[in-house]
């Protein structure tokens, strides 16, 4: 297909806005990864993705991911009248797996070794070339260059690696994003929404991370909050986290179902765990207001089981 074509083709295209997908129930999320941040591969992701017409791009709250997201849905706009998916940024209010990245000294590595932590890496965040390779870097004509070891722009935190290594030498180190920086990021005017992932445990830190981004919350369009399935405690949870937030919440809000975390490339049965969180809460009653998403272990088996449940792109908003 020539180029004209293609662009005729896109633009015969009619894409809601991303409140009317969220509100229908066919919203899309690209999920680049709360600690990816290979700024190539993500500005890529973006172009690609804006022309396959998503509702939202989530990324590191870090300025030059959040820059990279925003070339790629322009250089995809540059192609074609698509209107622009909303920028996301992720941040956590404590330990969270989204939150990691390995580390290892290559210096340990027995020679003999067989290295499975390179083979079981599903981001190529492992590297024992030992040499340069010749790429292009974000907005550069420098070498790209691959060291031994993690490379930790590209490690998201899996832990596959983890268990695999035969002389536990690798290591997770986890962060907190922080909440100044990432305040300074959404007022940046660049940035629609903001994703909140918390284990629920423990709301003082919710609260703490809430009250640290201040005013800048006004200007995102949805707050989003991600957490585990915490069973008989989750509806209570999701009421506490949410009168935190409502005296300052002037946009729409998600509730982000935490299945298995970062577990839909596994196969069939990780997303079981994602499509048991969403009957649960679809069907709870007293739950707070809030669009339902699913994530951690979804894959292309999960809207087979969404639709056994029959929740395939049905709206399960509270009154």
């Amino acid at each position: 297909m020539c180029v004209e074509n293609l662009k005729s083709l896109l633009n015969s295209v009619v894409s809601s806005s991303p409140l009317e997908s969220l509100q229908r129930g066919n919203w899309v999320k690209l999920i680049c990864g709360a600690s990816f941040e290979d700024v190539v591969d993500i500005r890529n992701l973006s172009l690609v993705y804006t022309l396959a017409g998503v509702d939202c791009i989530d990324c590191a709250a870090d300025a030059s991911v959040v820059n990279a997201v925003n070339e790629g849905i322009e250089a995809a706009r540059d192609i074609t009248c698509l209107r622009r998916p909303w920028v996301m940024i992720s941040v956590n209010d404590d330990k969270d797996l989204h939150f990691r990245k390995a580390e290892f000294d290559p210096e340990d590595c027995p020679a003999d070794c067989s290295r499975p932590c390179e083979n079981v890496c599903p981001a190529n965040a492992i590297s024992f070339q030992g040499k340069s390779t010749l790429g292009v870097s974000y907005n550069t004509e420098v070498p790209r260059v691959l060291k031994d070891g993690v490379i930790t722009e590209r490690c998201y935190g899996c832990g596959r690696c983890l268990p695999v290594c035969p002389y536990d030498k690798i290591r997770a180190v986890t962060y907190v994003r922080d909440a100044v920086t990432t305040a300074d990021l959404i007022k940046r005017n660049d940035v629609d929404a903001v994703e909140i992932h918390t284990s629920g445990r423990q709301s003082t830190m919710f609260k703490e991370l809430w009250h640290a981004l201040g005013d800048s919350v006004k200007n995102l369009k949805l707050i989003a909050v991600s957490l585990p399935n915490g069973s008989d405690s989750t509806i209570s949870t999701m009421n506490k986290l949410f009168s935190i937030i409502k005296p300052n919440l002037q946009s729409f809000n998600l509730w982000q179902l935490d299945g298995r975390p970062m577990s839909g490339d596994i196969g069939r049965g990780a997303t079981k765990e994602s499509i048991a969180f969403a009957v649960q809460l679809a069907k709870a009653e007293k739950r707070p207001p809030g669009f339902l998403q699913l994530a951690g272990g979804t894959n292309a088996h999960t809207i087979d089981g969404l639709k056994q449940e029959g929740l395939f792109q049905t709206t399960i908003t509270a009154a």
